[in-house]
């Protein structure tokens, strides 16, 4: 097919575009935050994606996962997210693992070379899994903090998790990390507040994808300095 980054190349430079599309990223987690993120890195170029999911699809996702329509309600979220990455690339590798990420299997997860690890997780106890076992491995990890209970203009911004505020979630992991001894780790997270629900977390359209697309730019970047 016809190269269709070319217009990503033009911006960033031959050099710079090689380097993305030589890239390996391990996404774990592929519904909202993760599957924008996903699809964001194909469309930006990235030749080799990794996913890690255990769920499918859900009716409930439909209004924030761009895997989610009337027609996938019931299959593998890692299945649906493949097939959608090689509709838009068919030269690009996708390998999925259709299993949770947790300590029993991080090794099998982690045993090649990343140049990234993105972390999408919802569960504080695999969240924390990940970032241990991907820190000890030695690579590069980015988490993402909470996107729901919020519907007001999105602003997201990279910042230390140990530097953050307004997040129920970072504060959880934050407590985690430092027991485990963990002394920074680079997290995306909300500017605003969240709205105190009760019962399940409230979400809308446009929250994961504007998450997601923060922790794209800074990976992207961070590949391309080298």
């Amino acid at each position: 097919m016809t190269d269709f980054c070319q217009r990503t190349e033009q911006l960033i430079g031959c050099e710079s575009y090689q380097k993305i599309k030589n890239s390996v990223i391990l996404i774990v987690g592929v519904g909202g935050v993760g599957g924008y993120a996903a699809e964001f890195f194909a469309r930006a170029g990235v030749g080799n994606l990794v996913l890690v999911d255990f769920d499918k699809v859900e009716n409930s996702n439909i209004n924030r996962q761009i895997i989610a329509t009337s027609k996938t309600v019931g299959e593998f979220k890692t299945e649906v997210l493949k097939q959608r990455l090689l509709e838009i690339n068919p030269d690009i590798s996708v390998r999925i693992f259709t299993q949770r990420f947790n300590e029993e299997s991080a090794e099998k997860i982690l045993g090649e070379k990343f140049d990234f690890v993105v972390d999408a997780i919802d569960s504080v106890k695999d969240k924390t899994s990940l970032i241990l076992s991907a820190k000890r491995a030695g690579f590069k990890v980015i988490s993402a903090m909470g996107a729901g209970n919020r519907f007001d203009i999105p602003s997201f911004e990279v910042k230390d998790i140990f530097k953050t505020q307004n997040d129920g979630l970072a504060k959880v992991m934050r407590k985690n990390l430092r027991e485990a001894g963990v002394s920074e780790l680079p997290c995306v997270c909300a500017k605003s507040q969240a709205i105190k629900l009760s019962g399940v977390v409230g979400s809308i359209s446009y929250y994961p994808p504007a998450c997601a697309s923060v922790i794209c730019a800074y990976v992207l970047n961070e590949i391309i300095k080298g």
